[in-house]
Order: C-alpha cells, then sequence, then structure tokens
C-alpha cells in the first residue's frame, strides 16, 4: 500500500523522547551511547524551503529505499531536516547520524535499536541487543524485521551522513532488514557517497527513489529567496550569475551570501566575489581536495585547466595511466565531479575555479604547458575547436593556426556552430605570430567582415610565404588560400578573379587526401556559394544558376547550412531577373525551409529573400509587403558579402515609390545609381536595366518622353524590359510604329517568364491600340491576362496607362474571370471592389486585423520565430492565429494560406 502523510503521529523534537524500556546506557565495546547522534539537526532561519523537492521526499515514501547523495555543502541533512520537521507523517521517524566507528556492525546495530527506542518506536525485549563490537546475531535482525512488517504504519528510518560507513556487513544487514521488513520500513540514506546496497536490484525493481545533486542545485528563483533570508536584494541579472557561477551550491550561495553582508555596495561585492580568496575556497579544499590521497589531488590540479575531462586526456596531463579509476571514483563519491556522458566528465564551476587558482599558486608557469598538451591531446583526437581553445590559452598561436589550415577547417570561420567562437578566440591572436598559417587566418577573418583589402594584404603575404616552400608539403594551405581568392573576387564583384581560384581550387583538391576531404563539405558549398554570387553580379546568369544549384546540393551538415540557405535565395533573386515569379517563390520557400530546420538566426540570413519578397509584392500590388521587405533587405546590409543585394535595394525602393505615385522621389533616389558599383567592375547589366527602367518610369510618370528615351540610351542595356521601357517612351511620345518595331524585335521565347512576357504582351497591345488595330490589341490583352493570371501580376496592368481601362469597359468581356485585376480596371465595379472582394466578404468569417498582420509577415516568408517577435507574441500564439487563417481560408498550409489571400485580394 503506498504511504502518504497524515495528520495522526506528529513527529517529535529530537531533545524529547518518547517512552522507552530502561536500556544499557553503553554500547558493544564499552563506551557510552551518545545520545546528540539521535538528534534532528535544527533548521537555521536563513534555510529556504522548497517544495519541489518536500514533493520527490514524500513521493519517495512509495518506495523502501530513499536516496539523497550529493557532494560537500548540497544541503542533503538540512532538507531532509526541514521536510522531517514540516510534514506530518503515517509513523514514526527516526535519525541517527552514522560516524566511523558504525563500521563494526555491532556498533551500528546496538545504535540503530537505541535510535529506535530513543524516537519512541517501541520494541520487544525479546530483539535484544548485540553483545560484540565486531559483529551482530543475524537472528537479532530476523527478529527485528519481522516486528517492523507488523506494523500499521511504517517507521521512517533516516540515516545521516552514512558514507561514513563502508562496512559490506552492515550493508548487507541493512538490505536484509528493509527486505524483510516490508510495509514497515522506509530507509531514508543521506551521504556523499552510493551504500554499498545492491542498488540496481532497487532500481530495476522500482523501490528506490534517488534526489542528486541537480536537483538540489539551487535554481534562480531559490537563490534570490535565499540571498533575501540573508538580507541582500540583488536584481535578477546578479542572482542568475551567482547561481550559474556556483552550480546552485548551497555552501557556496550561503558563504557568498554571508561573505557579501559585510560590504558597502553587496550587488557590486558579488558581481566581482573571487571565491578563491574566500571561505568558499577554504570550504572546498579542507572539505574536498585536502582530504584526497596525493594523486587525486595532482589529477584534480592539472585536469582543472579543461572544460571537460576524459580519462586518458587526464592520463596525458598527469603523465600516469590511472585517471579512469580515480575519475570514476570521484564521480561515485559525488566529489564535485560529474559523469557527462560517453567517458567525459566535468568538474564543478566553482570548484574549478578555485582549483585553477591553487594550480598557479602550487605550480607557477604549469598551467601554459598543461593548456599546450590538452591543445594536442584534443586536436589528434579530433575535437578541433576545444583544442584550439587550449592552444590559445597557451599563447601557441602558430600551433593553433596551423591546425585551422592542416585540417582544412579554414572554412568553419565563416560558417557552422563554431564559426562565431573561432573568429573571437582568434581576435586575440598575437601580432607576432608569423608564417602562412596565421596569415590565412588573419585574411580569413577580414573577409569575414568585408574588409578586403586587409584580407587581401594577408592573404597575398600568405601566398608569398607558401610560394618559398614545396607546394606538395604545403597542399591543405595553398587550397585554403584557393577558397579565401574566391570569396574576395565576390566582395569584389570580380567574376574573373572567382572563377580562376574557383578552376585552381578544383585542381588543389587533387592533392589533399579524399577523406579530410570529407569532413569539411563546407568548403565546396561556400566556394561554390562565392563562385555562384560573383557570377550573378557579373550577369553571368546562367553559370551562376549552375554553381548556385551545385552549392544546394552539398552535403546535409550544419556547416553547409549557409551557404546552401544563401544560394538559395540567390536562385530566386536570378528568377525574379527571369521574370519568374513561381520558381521565385518555390525556391524562397525552401531556402526558409533550411534556415528553419538547421536553426539559421535571422542575423545569418541573406537579404536577397527580401528583394524577391519585394519585387514579388510589387508585381501583385501589395505595397505594404514591399515596403517591409525592402526594409528588411536594407537591414541585413552589412551582412551581405557581395554588392549585388546592396545595389539592389535603390532600384527595388524606387519601383515601390512609383507605384505609390510618387515619381519626384523615385528619380531623386536613383540620381547617380545608374553609375554606381564595386571598384573593379562596372554594374551588371541587370542593374543598368533595372535603375534605366525605373528613372524612364519616373520621367514618363512627370510627362517627360525624351527624358525617359534619354536615360534608357544612356544605360546601354538591351534586355527584354529595356526594349518594353524604350517602346513606351515612344508611344508616349507618339512614335507608335517606332515602338512596334523595338516590341517585334523582342524575341517571345528567349528564357523569359511570365512578368516579363506579361510586360511585352501589354505594350505590344498598347502599340495596337495606338495606331488604331484594336482587334490586335484585344487579343494581345487578352494573352496577357491569361499569363499573369496564375500570378496574379496587377501591377503591369495599373502601370499601363488610360488605353487599358478603354479597352476594358469597352469590351468587358476581357475581364471575365478576371476579378483578381485592380477593382478600378474592372467595369461595372466601383472601385475599392472586385470579384474576389465579394468573395472575401463573403468568408463565414473574416480575418482579424491580428491575423492579417500575422498573414502578411508570413507572406514574407519569415519563420514563425520572426514572426512572433516581429508583432511581440508568443510562438504559441503565432501558431494559434496561423490555424485560425488556415481553417478561414479553408486551406492547410502557410503557403496555400497566403496564396488563397492574394487571391481574395486580402494581401
Amino acid at each position: 500500500m503506498p504511504l502518504s502523510p497524515a495528520v495522526d503521529s506528529p513527529v517529535l523534537p529530537a531533545d524529547a523522547p518518547r517512552h522507552r524500556s530502561a536500556r544499557p546506557t553503553r554500547i558493544p565495546g564499552g563506551n557510552p551511547v551518545l545520545a546528540a547522534r539521535f538528534a534532528v539537526p535544527p533548521v537555521p532561519g536563513t534555510f529556504v524551503h522548497r517544495p519541489r523537492l518536500a514533493e520527490r521526499l514524500g513521493d519517495g515514501l512509495r518506495t523502501s529505499l530513499l536516496l539523497v547523495n550529493a557532494p560537500a555543502g548540497a544541503g542533503k541533512t538540512l532538507l531532509v531536516a526541514d521536510w522531517l520537521a514540516t510534514t506530518r507523517l503515517r509513523g514514526s521517524a527516526v535519525w541517527l547520524t552514522a560516524e566511523r566507528e558504525d563500521n563494526a556492525p555491532g556498533v551500528f546495530w546496538a545504535y540503530l535499536l537505541e535510535a529506535l527506542r530513543h524516537h519512541g518506536v517501541a520494541l520487544p525485549d525479546d530483539i535484544g541487543t548485540p553483545a560484540r563490537a565486531d559483529q551482530v546475531d543475524h537472528a537479532l535482525l530476523a527478529r527485528l524485521a519481522a516486528h517492523l512488517s507488523r506494523r500499521e504504519a511504517p517507521v521512517v528510518l533516516v540515516l545521516d551522513e552514512f558514507d561514513q560507513v563502508s562496512s559490506a556487513e552492515v550493508a548487507s544487514g541493512l538490505h536484509f532488514l528493509l527486505g524483510h521488513a516490508g510495509q514497515g520500513l522506509r530507509l531514508v540514506l543521506i551521504g556523499r557517497t552510493e551504500p554499498r546496497l545492491p542498488l540496481h536490484r532497487y532500481r530495476a525493481s522500482g523501490c528506490a527513489t534517488e534526489i542528486r545533486a541537480a536537483d538540489l542545485a539551487f535554481r534562480p528563483r531559490e537563490t534570490a529567496a535565499l540571498m533575501r533570508r540573508h538580507g541582500l536584494a540583488l536584481s535578477a541579472g546578479t542572482v542568475r550569475t551567482l547561481t550559474e557561477r556556483t552550480g546552485g551550491w548551497a555552501a557556496g550561495l550561503r558563504l557568498s551570501a554571508l561573505a557579501a553582508q559585510g560590504a558597502a555596495d553587496p550587488e557590486a561585492y558579488l558581481k566581482e566575489f573571487e571565491a578563491c580568496r574566500s571561505t568558499v575556497a577554504d570550504f572546498l579544499l579542507a572539505e574536498v581536495l585536502d582530504t584526497q590521497p596525493a594523486e587525486t589531488q595532482d589529477l584534480l590540479l592539472r585536469t582543472s585547466v579543461l572544460d571537460r575531462i576524459h580519462p586518458e586526456l587526464a592520463d596525458a596531463l598527469t603523465g600516469r595511466p590511472d585517471g579512469a579509476r580515480i575519475l570514476a571514483d570521484l564521480a561515485r563519491a559525488d566529489t564535485f565531479v560529474e559523469p557527462v556522458g560517453h567517458s567525459w566528465y566535468r568538474c564543478h564551476p566553482l570548484f574549478a575555479e578555485i582549483l585553477r587558482v591553487q594550480l598557479a599558486a602550487r605550480s607557477p608557469g604549469l598551467d601554459r604547458a598543461l593548456h599546450r598538451r590538452a591543445a594536442r591531446w584534443l586536436t589528434a583526437a579530433g575535437h578541433l575547436t576545444d583544442g584550439l581553445v587550449h592552444a590559445a590559452a597557451a599563447g601557441d598561436w602558430e600551433f593553433a593556426a596551423t591546425q585551422v589550415v592542416d585540417r582544412l577547417a579554414i572554412g568553419r570561420l565563416f560558417t557552422g556552430r563554431d564559426a562565431d567562437r573561432l573568429d573571437r578566440l582568434f581576435a586575440d591572436m598575437a601580432p607576432d605570430a608569423r608564417g602562412p598559417a596565421p596569415e590565412l587566418v588573419r585574411a580569413a577573418r577580414d573577409l569575414a567582415r568585408h574588409d578586403v583589402d586587409r584580407g587581401l594584404d594577408h592573404l597575398r603575404r600568405a601566398e608569398t610565404l607558401l610560394s618559398e616552400r614545396d607546394a606538395g608539403d604545403v597542399p591543405t594551405a595553398l587550397l585554403s588560400a584557393a577558397h579565401l581568392r574566391v570569396l574576395a573576387g565576390r566582395l569584389l564583384g570580380s567574376a574573373d578573379m572567382a572563377r580562376a581560384a574557383a578552376v585552381e581550387a578544383a585542381r588543389l583538391e587533387e592533392d589533399v587526401p579524399p577523406g579530410l576531404l570529407g569532413e569539411h563539405p563546407e568548403l565546396p558549398a561556400l566556394r561554390l556559394a562565392d563562385l555562384g554570387s560573383a557570377l550573378l553580379w557579373r550577369g553571368s546568369l546562367d553559370a551562376a544558376v549552375a554553381a548556385l544549384s551545385a552549392a544546394t546540393e552539398a552535403a546535409d551538415d550544419p556547416t553547409t547550412a549557409c551557404p546552401r540557405h544563401e544560394s538559395l535565395t540567390r536562385l530566386a533573386l536570378i528568377d525574379v531577373l527571369r521574370g519568374r515569379p513561381g520558381p521565385a517563390e518555390a525556391h524562397l520557400r525552401k531556402a526558409g525551409a533550411e534556415a528553419e530546420r538547421s536553426g539559421l538566426s535571422p542575423e545569418s540570413r541573406t537579404g536577397a529573400g527580401q528583394l524577391v519578397l519585394a519585387a514579388l509584392a510589387v508585381d501583385r500590388d501589395d505595397l505594404p509587403t514591399a515596403r517591409a521587405a525592402i526594409e528588411g533587405a536594407a537591414r541585413s546590409y552589412a551582412a551581405e558579402p557581395s554588392p549585388a543585394v546592396p545595389t539592389g535595394i535603390g532600384p527595388g525602393r524606387a519601383r515601390t515609390l512609383l507605384a505609390e505615385g510618387r515619381p519626384r522621389a523615385a528619380l531623386d533616389l536613383l540620381g547617380g545609381l545608374a553609375d554606381g558599383g564595386p571598384a573593379t567592375d562596372p554594374p551588371p547589366p541587370w542593374v543598368r536595366e533595372a535603375v534605366a527602367v525605373a528613372v524612364s518610369a519616373g520621367h514618363l510618370a512627370e510627362g517627360d518622353p525624351a527624358a525617359a528615351l534619354e536615360a534608357l540610351e544612356r544605360s546601354g542595356a538591351d534586355g527584354p524590359e529595356h526594349a518594353v521601357a524604350t517602346a513606351r517612351a515612344h508611344l508616349a511620345a507618339g512614335e507608335n510604329r517606332g515602338a512596334l518595331r523595338i516590341l517585334e524585335a523582342v524575341p517571345e521565347r528567349d528564357g523569359h517568364g511570365p512578368a516579363i512576357t506579361v510586360r511585352v504582351l501589354l505594350a505590344r497591345s498598347q502599340a495596337a491600340f495606338a495606331l488604331g488595330d484594336e482587334a490586335a490589341a484585344q487579343r494581345l490583352l487578352a494573352r496577357a491576362l491569361a499569363v499573369a493570371r496564375p500570378e496574379r501580376l496587377r501591377r503591369p496592368f495599373r502601370d499601363a496607362g488610360p488605353w487599358l481601362r478603354h479597352l476594358l469597359h469597352t469590351r468587358p468581356e476581357l475581364a471575365d474571370s478576371h476579378g483578381w485585376l485592380p477593382a478600378d480596371l474592372l467595369p461595372g465595379l466601383p472601385a475599392g471592389a472586385s470579384g474576389d472582394t465579394a468573395a472575401a466578404d463573403a468568408l463565414v468569417e473574416p480575418l482579424s486585423d491580428r491575423e492579417l498582420d500575422v498573414l502578411r509577415l508570413a507572406a514574407q516568408m519569415l519563420s514563425t520565430e520572426e514572426i512572433a517577435a516581429g508583432l511581440f507574441l508568443s510562438v504559441n500564439t503565432v501558431k494559434t492565429h496561423l490555424k485560425s487563417i488556415n481553417r478561414k481560408l479553408s486551406v492547410t498550409g502557410r503557403n496555400r494560406a497566403v496564396r488563397r489571400a492574394r487571391e481574395l485580394d486580402l494581401l
């Protein structure tokens, strides 16, 4: 039957013994009975009652054995004492503090029997008492077990400091008693080490409850309560820092509080608190370190330089083969060393801090040698980043940089989970670190910050030093240099430099062991992404697509997530340049899925995706989304390692201004952009075309076709959108046949998609209308509508001019099934209404304002977390809104919801 707290038998204070039979006042061996050992320790006024642990203890009474094991000062004893003082148990509570003399079986059992009687547990006289200190009659244990098994309410027997008892005979007797007393006994063992009971049996049968150091560790809220008990009101930040630094260790927190009480500014004192010079250090050194054998002390001191300890690494630092045994013993003894899996251990952070100070005091200068040994062991064992940390601590910068280069890890400075950590580490590299490897690492750090001039200076120095060596001796260094030169070409907008370096890198890969290449999938992914971006800037779109597509197919690894995501967004940008909104959205969806799956931070995501969203939103006449996307691209300017996105922000913003009817603002913005770009290359054709087309549209909106034509001629562009803009300028000037000739020269099948095709067809329709061929104009308009409908390309029709409205209103059948068009273009409907708006009004339940806000951000391909941050909502609230949106729009999935909302003119 499960045991639970009741109200019929309160626990009496330890100094108020109940009636007991007269017993001998001495134990076997002649020593007097020390009644103080039966006293429940008093709980101080500063003690913090922790209900979560009291509940664990109460639940533990459902099992026969309850273990409370933790290092010194963890608060084990006071926890159980407070629990007994605040809980009314269904039965009697008995307390006995163990001592070393209890290793004599007769002494232990004599004291246990006396403790039972002292706390009011009536025992029959025939149970007896041990006659000799060194043994106990097994029949006595059987009689005691039989008596306890007949009790209606259990005895809760607490044995404190049970780690003092190492006798196998005592442990065997307790195991017998616990197994045969049944529901009449609950045993609570408090100690620093595990008892010699067959714990595996208790665990396997579900008969043991365990409370360990991790359970006893204070949480920040509990730390704050403890500080208040000591008269200290600390900020949340200080409480959190103190909790983390002490690992929630109760004694460390209390000693810190006592030390701070005498300070003029306790908060400032605790922020600068040096545990190594306090009573905390005295406690740990006396209670933990000094109690260990000499070889254990030596291991603890030497391994204090490590964050994690492996037995073989410990052996490398001590020069002895006993690391596995000592670490296992320390973990079993709960001596501030705990296993963290896969044969690794961790030392308590506060203890390790004190050990490092002791190491410096006892063996000055040894720490650098230990860091150097650790660096070599860790890098040889495949733990490169950890090894580099120790090499840096040893000041061994040439070794650290050489490891990065020799192990082909130069790409890890740009991508992967350790990129920021490695960047910070090498920021402290000494200026006197010489050689090709340090120069390559310096070049990588500068290029990662887009400092091309400094990066190239370091890269040239490295290449000069490498040229003085045999190429066969430095294949990884040469390959690293080639990869960095690809990136430099990308940053400079020099496709020639990037392409030549990429070819060289591919050739050098043949000289590198395949296994080493296989360990670094980020290198080819970065090279292809950088090359593709450089080719995109040049305007070599087919070659860019080939490189970027290959980058997206890189091995699925955390280190390739950034280049894969970046390449997908640039493929989407190329789709937009080619007028293909559908494929652009598909690439953006894949990029968003990659970012969310890989956990990429918003800062690591590129602005190319925002440029794509802005272009798509303008074409669909969704100007709020376009404005937000352009601003998002502008915010990412500093994170863009190539000129394409920053250069594309101006034309994108100008298109939005033009769509808003602000041509003068657009022209002012575009002034000088046509000649802007990287120092080494002029702007590519697609940039020149985008700027010229936007400038032309601005002049046409102001009624100046001559200025529009001049801007187009000056650009030197020759793409289809340039042809359309030129034709429209000629039409505005009354040169209708000249416009038609220009449009007839545009190939219908030239690889461009519907967004360009629609504009060409509309311009041809306008030319036909101007020439009086209304039938041809109608046919071309019908084709344009059919091409635009799947993508809801509204903006080209709104920009077309009055002739389109005239044609639609005189031939309303052309607009049949095209309710997605802007309302003011549709015949028979008042402005502000459309067929799909009517459908939106017909929704059973309209979307709320907040749901529309969520939907607009979802349309920008933002993740759930980013939407939540942008609207100051919780992630769960955003998910709830998305579910509601799907239900109201009768769709499943975010992408379908966005598409349906556009069909209904909700976006």
